[in-house]
């Protein structure tokens, strides 16, 4: 198959592709080598027969082939989520990022504007002055002197012009919404990923070993989060040094009691970002306990425990010591010296 019209056939009859035939059909899309209907097509066609492991992978390679990369330390993790939840919580991954910094870890996170919520990572922290369009040379420096960077995912992924505007259209999922956390400029080998469905959990860890991940953890929280869920149970699969094995927790493992999904909804990028400075600052309430129960899995992830109590308990200290909130003020800082010409 040499042609993206070859690559609609053969999947629209429900055949799997392998993940070198994925990877050359996502090179025509994402080089303008299809039109607009045939994009649709082709991810259509994919979503109805169902993606595969192998066909993900493919894709993630084509995505990685094709961005701009950063230098990122060596242990840098990202934490991110799919989006897609339709939840409309405030900034979990977001906050925990600040957390995991001021705790120790080096923190690439990658991210985007919202689609399906009001305020997606790049909106609340537009609200809480971080520059979004800082160039490389500070986002490393960020990266390398403060612990912590932003990587505002268009500035990286110039190819996805050949295909953002046919998916806005679709307006319904695809493969893509899966690509992105799996695709950090930063090329980091540690990374916590919320998914908005329990059936990738397993699947997504998978493509992670694939494609080079040293230790993960792709998690699913109850009530159909992207995050690990401080309202009950939790779903985890770990990838650690080859091997993954899945398992569940709920937030009594980590020393934090349960509150309901409704005392972490969210409103508004200025909304948000008012509600994580306040986090930050030490206001103790279930949005501060959502972000030390992701803290702990994302320090687990970083090597800087193996233990999610005593992760929720580090966590609480970044918090606390105000380490947590000096991250996101320096990340301010940094990315407001320069910005891109």
């Amino acid at each position: 198959m040499n042609d993206i019209k070859s690559f609609i056939a053969y999947v629209a009859d429900g055949n799997s592709l392998t993940a070198e035939q994925s990877e050359k059909a996502f090179d025509l899309l994402m080089t303008g080598e299809a039109t607009s209907a045939q994009v649709a097509g082709f991810l259509m066609s994919l979503r109805v027969k169902g993606e595969t492991v192998d066909e993900i992978t493919g894709a993630a390679r084509s995505m990685r082939s094709k961005m701009l990369t950063i230098k990122a330390p060596e242990g840098a993790i990202d934490v991110c989520g799919t989006g897609g939840d339709a939840k409309g919580t405030l900034n979990v991954s977001t906050a925990t990022a600040f957390v995991v910094a001021g705790a120790g870890a080096i923190v690439a996170k990658h991210g985007n504007r919202a689609a399906s919520s009001k305020s997606g990572a790049s909106d609340v922290l537009g609200a809480l002055g971080i520059g979004l369009e800082a160039n490389v040379d500070a986002v490393e420096k960020a990266l390398a002197e403060n612990g912590t960077a932003f990587l505002a995912a268009p500035l990286y992924h110039s190819a996805m012009r050949h295909v953002g505007p046919t998916r806005a259209e679709l307006g319904t999922r695809t493969i893509f919404n899966l690509l992105g956390p799996l695709s950090n400029p930063g090329k980091v080998t540690r990374q916590i990923t919320g998914v908005f469905g329990r059936e990738w959990v397993e699947p997504l860890a998978q493509v992670l070993k694939a494609i080079g991940h040293e230790k993960a953890w792709v998690v699913h929280g109850a009530e159909g989060l992207d995050e690990l869920s401080i309202s009950g149970l939790s779903y985890i699969s770990e990838l650690d040094q080859g091997q993954i094995r899945n398992f569940e927790i709920i937030p009594e493992m980590a020393g934090l009691e349960r509150s309901p999904i409704e005392e972490i909804i969210g409103g508004d990028a200025a909304f948000n970002a008012k509600a994580m400075r306040e986090m930050l600052g030490g206001k103790k309430n279930a949005y501060r306990d959502a972000v030390v129960l992701n803290s702990a899995g994302a320090l687990i992830v970083a090597g800087l425990t193996d233990d999610l109590k005593e992760g929720a308990v580090i966590a609480a200290k970044s918090i606390d010591s105000g380490a947590a909130l000096a991250k996101l003020d320096g990340l301010a800082s940094y990315t407001n010296e320069e910005t891109t010409q």
